[in-house]
């Protein structure tokens, strides 16, 4: 802003000069001419033009070392966002870097408890563990069988206990009246 009103003043200083310069040219004119009225009257404009460049000017000039200072707290401005864009772009890399940490890690976890999983659902220890519980279901049923197996054989040996209670018993009968007849001999 306080350039675009240096570059202002500049240019109405310019503009200035040269409609001093113009009527300067009119006036020396009006002058060849004979004419030393309208001549003085052209040179009262040009000093009026040269009066207003000398003003514009030296508002250009005081304005010159404000302008400058500006300059330099915009270059320093400058500087401070390129060190800031590299700082910025500096954090967006380190960010990134840790994000793909971040990443490796939790995918080297997963990994690690998929390797887990595979340990404890390996497929042979899968079929041992099926494999066992096999063999607890047959050894619960040869159990069984055993118990019916013992339970039967003591109905047979109660069978044949009672066998052999009943053929006791017809053998006293029989000698019982075995010695009936004897007797009734």
């Amino acid at each position: 802003m306080a350039e675009d009103d240096y570059n202002r003043a500049m240019n109405d200083a310019n503009t200035w000069g040269t409609k001093a310069i113009a009527a300067s040219k009119k006036a020396d004119e009006f002058r060849a001419a004979g004419n030393p009225v309208d001549a003085d009257k052209f040179d009262n404009l040009a000093k009026v033009a040269i009066g207003r460049q000398m003003t514009v000017e030296s508002t250009a000039k005081a304005q010159e070392p404000s302008l400058a200072a500006q300059n330099e707290v915009v270059d320093k401005l400058k500087q401070g966002l390129d060190q800031m864009r590299g700082k910025l772009g500096e954090l967006t890399a380190k960010r990134n870097e840790l994000v793909n940490r971040a990443r490796v890690a939790s995918a080297q976890t997963q990994v690690n408890d998929a390797l887990k999983a595979l340990d404890a659902g390996d497929p042979t220890s899968a079929i041992g563990r099926y494999e066992e519980n096999i063999r607890r279901k047959e050894a619960t049923v040869r159990g069984q069988q055993e118990l019916a197996a013992s339970s039967l054989d003591a109905q047979f040996a109660s069978l044949e206990d009672l066998g052999e209670q009943t053929e006791v018993e017809a053998r006293l009968a029989a000698l019982k009246s075995m010695d009936r007849k004897a007797i009734d001999y």
